[in-house]
């Protein structure tokens, strides 16, 4: 069966990750954003209530999975992630066939992965993508999200795969430090070489 080429496109916190996916998804690639489905998954009514207030009872309410109470019930603990990545992650996978079915015709897809090298998806695609910027920059922008501290900053990069083993393990890096019509013009370009290799 014929399938689309396969592009993930991955980065550290604060990349600009998002900003990245979105241009691709203007440019008429249709992106499957894994954290977006794990959101809708756990609003109210979704299919991941159930199973994790199971898990971790308390950790719903009636605006779904209450992300800070689960938060603090994972936070640290590995065995606790563990069961709830057990929960998500076969949930996420079956949305990502749909989406594949749905999107059969088109040339190229973009799966929007955070914790790419980090879970050991990178066999499954056809190319990476990585977005990366200074660290003044990457740090300037997680310090300003609200709620973020230094500390909770480190944690977070202490679990994700340093930016210069990212861009080693790359097919492509995008630059997002520069100014935003720059990173457009070279997604542009990008998606350009992309469409030329697996056409």
């Amino acid at each position: 069966m014929k399938r689309p080429a396969i592009i993930a496109l991955t980065g550290s916190i604060g990349m600009g990750k998002s900003t990245v996916a979105a241009m691709f998804e203007g440019a008429g690639i249709p992106v499957f954003d894994a954290d977006a489905e794990v959101r809708r998954l756990q609003q109210p009514r979704g299919d991941l209530i159930e199973p994790i207030e199971a898990a971790f009872p308390g950790s719903t309410g009636p605006g779904g999975v209450d992300r800070d109470a689960l938060g603090q019930m994972v936070f640290g603990d590995k065995e606790a992630l563990a069961r709830l990545e057990a929960i998500v992650h076969p949930a996420v996978a079956r949305a990502r066939q749909e989406f594949l079915i749905e999107h059969g015709n088109a040339p190229l897809v973009l799966f929007d992965i955070p914790l790419l090298f980090e879970k050991g998806g990178q066999e499954n695609v056809d190319a990476v993508v990585v977005v990366s910027a200074p660290a003044e920059v990457q740090r300037r922008r997680v310090l300003a999200r609200p709620g973020m501290t230094p500390d909770k900053f480190a944690h977070i990069l202490s679990l994700q795969t340093p930016d210069t083993e990212k861009r080693e393990k790359a097919d492509y890096v995008i630059d997002t430090g520069l100014p935003l019509s720059e990173t457009e013009d070279a997604v542009i370009e990008l998606i350009a070489v992309l469409q030329k290799r697996f056409s």
